[in-house]
């Protein structure tokens, strides 16, 4: 099953890019080539780019501290396992304080390192990192993959404090819901979300073996999902077929 996240507001959209990047990030570390560990820089000059949110700080430590109150609240519900909510609750103070401790913008400290900012400043030109451009990095590149990869982890310790906290509240939000079988009639799926409850990530799994792709729009009201086909030449048009597919809504 095919895994689609479709986030209900900015600070969601937000998360999920970052995530995203982290992700790429600790895959391309992992390798060995010097290509594996320039595309590592990019990512992290990506990651610092949407980091650079003046109130993204701000408002993880908020999250986090909201979901803390939260579950404090269950304490003494005989349905609740007490040493479960200690955990969870821990690792919501570890991310907190990891968080609240960097100085400044995650990343910020690199901003200081005139050799990686002239990286920085070229790297969005084509071809703009060759090695009669930025010879210093041209004989980076040559250093042994352990050599490469201690650097790239140096460089990126700054940075792991929002990872963690990123790991915390997108790992809530996607435990609060439950997923469930829906069908789109024709292609079609629409469902009202209320005025009882804020949504803020919908999750749907979708067979591959279907070759569909889903247009997912959505608001705090109604949820509509689309199902397509990739034709010969790549552009989506609407498949008018049932389809059956996972979704979950996270609130």
């Amino acid at each position: 099953m095919v895994l689609y996240e479709y986030p209900f507001n900015e600070s969601i959209r937000t998360m999920l890019r970052l995530e995203h990047l982290f992700d790429r990030l600790g895959q391309l570390m992992a390798r060995d080539t010097p290509l594996d560990h320039h595309f590592a820089l990019v990512t992290i000059f990506e990651i610092m780019d949407v980091a650079s949110r003046a109130d993204l700080k701000s408002d993880l430590l908020k999250e986090l501290e909201r979901h803390k109150v939260q579950l404090n609240s269950y304490r003494g519900n005989p349905a609740i396992a007490e040493s479960v909510l200690d955990e969870v609750i821990a690792r919501i103070d570890h991310a907190f304080d990891g968080l609240n401790k960097l100085s400044g913008k995650a990343g910020h400290v690199l901003t200081s390192n005139e050799w990686l900012m002239s990286i920085r400043s070229r790297i969005s030109i084509p071809g703009g990192t060759c090695e009669f451009d930025l010879p210093a990095y041209y004989t980076w590149q040559q250093f042994l993959p352990a050599r490469r990869r201690n650097d790239l982890m140096q460089w990126t310790q700054s940075l792991m404090p929002l990872a963690e906290a990123l790991q915390v509240l997108l790992g809530l939000l996607r435990d609060s819901g439950s997923p469930h079988k829906v069908a789109a009639v024709a292609g079609q799926f629409q469902q009202s979300l209320g005025a009882g409850r804020s949504y803020q990530l919908l999750r749907m799994r979708l067979d591959p073996s279907l070759g569909l792709v889903p247009e997912i729009t959505g608001h705090r009201l109604m949820v509509s999902i689309r199902l397509m086909r990739q034709d010969e030449e790549g552009r989506l048009k609407p498949a008018h077929q049932d389809a059956s597919f996972e979704l979950t809504l996270c609130a």
